[in-house]
């Protein structure tokens, strides 16, 4: 007789447990304990089967294949330089963000060139159509369409179609008829993913999937779904514009951290090419503001820090930060109020990055000691400078590496003013004016009154 070992999975966390029990031991979530179906033990099931067979790598053919581009060159450039045949690819982000827009997008800019297969388990068919329609694309014939959900019927269809690219939209809505799990849930995800693998890498073909979030922006379902895909893509916003920003957090054949830059228009999605253009359109600068550069991906941004100070009317003075962590503006204005005496600690400190980004890179620590003092003393930096430092606890000012790359785009915003460390090596051209200081006591030099 066969002995069966019964284990039970938290739907959260995967914590395997040898028994039911109310709460996850591990992520400490509640009613999370589901059984994972009876299977005889590895030990007396384990049969003899043949030896892989080996090789070197000398041995292995590989034949490098082009990679599919959409001529949407923010998509392309973000996924590495195009889709990679036999990729699994997952796209995720909020919802109404435009996930489906953008897919259907790219779709149909492939479809000139490939054939691809766009499942949706979301939208019907009609719904599709009328999208379709709005985004005033034409209809192609080697673009094809279902609405089909279950996952066995999606899988066999790619399997007689061979098409070069197939779009699930999305992994929580299809079903597997094997699982008694409702879609959505954690057994029925692992089992689409691991089964849509395996198509993408048997059969050569390449498939993006859509995927939910949680409340907490992380990808919904199990963290194996993250794990077994070739690469991880989100579709962000924020509230106060209308860009979408894509960025890779996993990519097995480009660059992670890469992003690009898509603005929601009437027809669409629309690339933004040149985002630095676009934040400093608008530029005035004033007291409290002070220009910077980051680096996101392989392209320098550059941004704006805004601080405001004022005294406090309250006992605990306000502190309210966005776009970077506030411990960091917290200890900075310790940093200022220690050496150079200035009474942060009774001022009320509000603080942003323009453009909704979020910065935690420490090459902007002198943006924001220069931000902070030019609001105290309400004098403005001259105008086209730029500020790039980190600062120690004792009040030196630091170099960064690889500044050039940070200031590669300043030069065309005529930007000719640099506020920098002391012995930062610059590499630029045209004329400017590069200000070294040693410590945070130059900063003073800087809003004296003649």
């Amino acid at each position: 007789m066969s002995a069966f070992k019964q284990t039970y999975r938290c739907a959260h966390c995967d914590f395997i447990l040898p028994k039911w029990q109310g709460s996850c031991p591990q992520c400490r979530e509640w009613n999370c304990i589901e059984l994972i179906q009876a299977s005889p033990t590895a030990s007396l099931t384990r049969s003899k089967t043949a030896p892989a067979e080996l090789k070197t790598l000398a041995q292995i053919s590989a034949t490098p294949k082009p990679r599919f581009l959409s001529n949407f060159n923010e998509w392309d450039r973000v996924l590495g330089g195009g889709i990679v045949p036999g990729s699994l690819i997952i796209l995720t982000g909020d919802p109404g963000i435009g996930k489906s827009t953008l897919l259907l997008q790219i779709a149909q800019q492939l479809s000139s060139n490939q054939t691809v297969v766009y499942f949706s388990t979301e939208e019907s068919a009609e719904q599709i159509k009328l999208r379709s329609t709005r985004l005033a694309k034409q209809q192609d014939q080697k673009l094809l369409f279902s609405d089909i959900g279950c996952l066995e019927t999606i899988v066999s269809t790619i399997e007689k179609y061979k098409p070069d690219i197939a779009i699930l939209d999305s992994i929580q809505n299809c079903y597997s008829s094997e699982q008694p799990q409702s879609s959505g849930s954690v057994s029925q995800i692992r089992e689409a993913a691991h089964l849509l693998m395996r198509v993408a890498k048997e059969k050569n073909i390449a498939i993006i999937i859509t995927a939910h979030v949680t409340k907490e922006g992380q990808i919904a379902g199990p963290k194996t779904l993250e794990h077994v895909v070739d690469a991880v893509f989100y579709l962000q916003s924020e509230d106060s514009w209308q860009t979408r920003i894509l960025r890779s957090v996993k990519n097995r054949f480009g660059p992670v951290n890469e992003i690009g830059f898509f603005e929601m228009a009437a027809h669409g999605l629309v690339e933004v090419p040149d985002i630095n253009q676009k934040l400093l359109a608008e530029l005035s600068l004033a007291p409290g503001s002070v220009l910077i550069s980051t680096i996101e991906g392989s392209r320098p941004l550059i941004l704006e820090l805004q601080a405001l100070t004022i005294p406090t009317k309250f006992g605990l003075p306000q502190r309210i930060i966005t776009g970077v962590d506030h411990k960091r503006v917290i200890l900075i204005a310790a940093i200022l109020e220690k050496y150079l005496h200035v009474k942060l600690s009774a001022q009320d400190i509000f603080f942003k990055v323009s453009g909704g980004f979020k910065l935690s890179d420490s090459s902007v620590d002198l943006g924001i000691a220069l931000a902070l003092l030019s609001s105290y003393f309400q004098k403005a930096l001259s105008e086209k400078s730029i500020a790039l430092g980190e600062l120690s606890l004792t009040g030196q000012i630091k170099p960064i590496g690889q500044i050039n790359a940070y200031l590669s785009d300043t030069e065309r915003f005529g930007i000719q003013n640099f506020f920098v460390a002391q012995n930062q090596k610059l590499n630029l051209r045209g004329p400017h004016t590069v200000t070294h200081m040693s410590s945070v006591y130059e900063l003073l030099n800087l809003f004296k009154t003649d």
